[in-house]
C-alpha cells in the first residue's frame, strides 16, 4: 500500500468513527479526574481511578486487549510481529477546573464545533486518539512489525509516580510518543524544580486565612485573604474587592491564570494580594517579610526578581511562577514551579532561591526536582513524526524544546507530539491547557489523529532492534 492510499483509507476511517470519538472522549471528561487521597485500589484517589476503569472499558469495547498496572496506569495492547513494542502514552489526570467556565467542566459539551471541558486536551482526548489510531491499524488486517502499546496514567499533573511504577516493573518501549504537548514536535524539556516558601508560625498576625490556586503548575487567577482587622483599612484597587465579614476583612484578588511553562501574560493573583497588603501596611512586620518573598515570586515569571533569571541559547529561558498558597495553623507555605535550562543545575537553583528566602527569615522545603533532558533531532524516529506532520499539514516546522514537563522525560526514547498548535488562533470563547473553558476544535482531533496514523506508519518501519531480519 502506498502513503497516499494509507491516507485515503485514514481520511474514510476518520469521518465513519469522529462521533465515536467525542462520544468516548466525553466519557471520561466528565469524571472529575483530579487527584485525591490515596484509598484502597485507587493510589491517586477514586475519581483517578474510576477514569482508568472507564478509559481501559473504552479500549476493551473496541477490541484490545488491555492490563491494569496495579491501578497506576493502564493501557491496551495490539499485538505486532515483534514483542518489543512501540508505545504511546496520555494521562487521565486533570488539574482542578478552576473559575471562569462558562460550560460544565465535568460535562462535555460541543459548541461550534469545539469540544469543552477540563481535559479534552490535557489529556483525555488525545489518550482517545491513540486508540482509534491503533484500531486504524488493526482494521487494515495485517500484523505491525512491533507491538503497539497504548498507555494510560494516572499521575502526570502530581510527580508522575505512575509510569516510575511502570518503568520498574515493564520492558521499555524501543520508541515512545505522548500526545500532550504542541506540533510539531518537542524533543528536549527544561528541568523542573518545584517546592514551597514556607514562613515561620505566626503569633497574633493580623491574617487569619489566605488560600490562592488550585494547582501547583498553574498560575493563580484568584487568591482570597481574611484579616483581623476593619475594612475601612483597606482602600479599593484595582483586582481588589474588600468585604466586611463576621470574621474579619474578606480581600479577594483577581488574575488572569495560565499554565506554569507558557507563564506570558499571565498575572498572579496570589501576588496581587501580596502586593496590596505590603502597599497598604496592613499586616504586622513578620507578615511583610514573607509576603516580600511571594510578592517577588509572582513579579516576574522570569525570575529576574529573585535573581535567578538564566539562559542556555538551547532552552527556553528559566521560568518561575508561584502556584497555591495556604495556610495551616499560622504557617503560610506558597510553592513555586521552576522550569530551567542547562546552564543552572537544581542544585544551585534551589541554593539561590534559599539564599533569598533566608534574607527575610523564610524557609525553602519540600523541593522536588526533574533534570532536563534532549534527544538529538536527526534520529529516524524523530524525523519520521515530525515530517508526518509537515507533510499533513504542507508546513516546515521545526523541532522546539520547551519549559513544560511531559512523561517523555522518564522514557529512554521519547518525545512529546501534538496535539496543541499555539501560533493558531483559538475562538474567544475556547481556552487552553488549565485555564477556564479548556478546549480543542473537532477539526483538530481529525487532523492530529490522521498526523498519528501516517508517522506511526513510518515508525513501524524503523529498525529499533538492530535485526535487520
Amino acid at each position: 500500500m502506498t502513503e497516499q492510499e494509507l491516507l485515503q483509507k485514514a481520511d474514510a476511517f476518520i469521518d465513519a468513527n469522529i462521533n465515536q470519538i467525542v462520544q468516548d472522549i466525553k466519557t471520561i471528561v466528565d469524571i472529575p479526574s483530579v487527584k485525591s487521597a490515596p484509598q484502597p485500589g485507587a493510589p491517586f484517589g477514586t475519581e483517578i481511578r474510576r477514569a482508568l476503569t472507564a478509559a481501559l472499558g473504552i479500549a476493551e469495547r473496541m477490541g484490545f486487549h488491555t492490563v491494569n498496572c496495579d491501578d497506576y496506569l493502564g493501557y491496551a495492547e495490539l499485538e505486532g510481529e515483534r514483542s518489543e513494542y512501540i508505545g504511546t502514552i496520555a494521562h487521565l489526570d486533570v488539574v482542578p477546573a478552576g473559575n471562569g467556565w462558562h460550560t460544565d467542566p465535568y460535562d462535555m459539551t460541543v459548541v461550534n464545533g469545539y469540544l469543552m471541558g477540563r481535559g479534552v486536551i490535557d489529556n483525555k482526548g488525545p489518550l482517545i486518539l491513540t486508540y482509534y489510531m491503533a484500531a486504524f491499524f488493526r482494521d487494515l488486517g495485517a500484523k505491525l512489525p512491533y507491538s503497539l502499546r497504548m498507555m494510560a496514567g494516572c499521575d502526570e499533573e502530581s510527580g508522575m509516580e505512575d509510569v516510575k511504577y511502570y518503568i520498574a516493573h515493564n520492558p521499555q518501549p524501543v520508541f515512545l510518543f505522548t500526545p500532550d504537548s504542541e506540533f510539531p514536535l518537542c524533543n528536549g524539556e527544561k528541568g523542573h524544580l518545584d517546592g514551597n516558601f514556607t514562613s515561620r508560625r505566626f503569633e497574633n498576625g493580623v491574617i487569619a486565612a489566605f488560600t490562592g490556586g488550585f494547582a501547583t503548575n498553574a498560575v493563580p487567577d484568584a487568591a482570597t485573604v481574611l484579616l483581623r482587622c476593619d475594612a475601612s483599612r483597606c482602600p479599593a484597587a484595582e483586582r481588589i474587592t474588600v468585604t466586611a465579614t463576621d470574621e474579619g476583612t474578606r480581600i479577594d484578588a483577581v488574575g488572569v491564570g495560565g499554565h506554569a511553562s507558557h507563564a506570558e501574560g499571565t498575572v498572579n493573583a496570589i501576588g496581587v494580594l501580596a502586593d496590596y497588603l505590603l502597599e497598604h501596611d496592613l499586616v504586622t512586620p513578620e507578615e511583610r517579610d514573607y509576603l516580600t518573598v511571594v510578592s517577588l515570586l509572582c513579579r516576574d515569571h522570569l525570575g529576574r526578581s529573585l535573581g535567578v533569571d538564566c539562559d542556555d541559547g538551547i532552552f527556553p529561558p528559566l521560568s518561575i511562577i508561584g502556584g497555591t498558597m495556604r495556610m495551616e495553623d499560622g504557617v503560610m507555605k506558597q510553592s513555586f514551579d521552576s522550569r530551567y535550562p542547562t546552564n543552572i543545575t537544581g542544585t544551585q537553583l534551589a541554593e539561590k532561591l534559599a539564599a533569598v528566602a533566608h534574607r527575610y527569615g523564610v524557609e525553602v522545603t519540600d523541593v522536588s526536582e526533574s533534570v532536563p533532558f534532549y534527544i538529538e533531532a536527526d534520529k529516524p524516529e524523530i524525523q519520521a513524526c515530525l515530517n508526518a506532520y509537515n507533510d499533513i499539514r504542507g508546513l516546515n516546522g521545526k523541532p522546539f524544546t520547551m519549559g513544560g514537563g511531559t512523561y517523555a522525560r522518564h522514557f529512554q526514547n521519547a518525545i512529546s507530539f501534538g496535539t496543541e498548535i499555539p501560533a493558531e488562533p483559538l475562538p474567544d470563547f475556547v481556552g487552553k491547557i488549565h485555564t477556564a473553558n479548556e478546549g480543542i476544535g473537532i477539526e483538530r482531533l481529525k487532523m492530529s489523529l490522521k498526523v498519528y496514523i501516517l508517522a506511526l506508519y513510518r515508525l513501524m518501519q524503523i529498525d529499533f532492534t538492530g535485526d535487520a531480519s
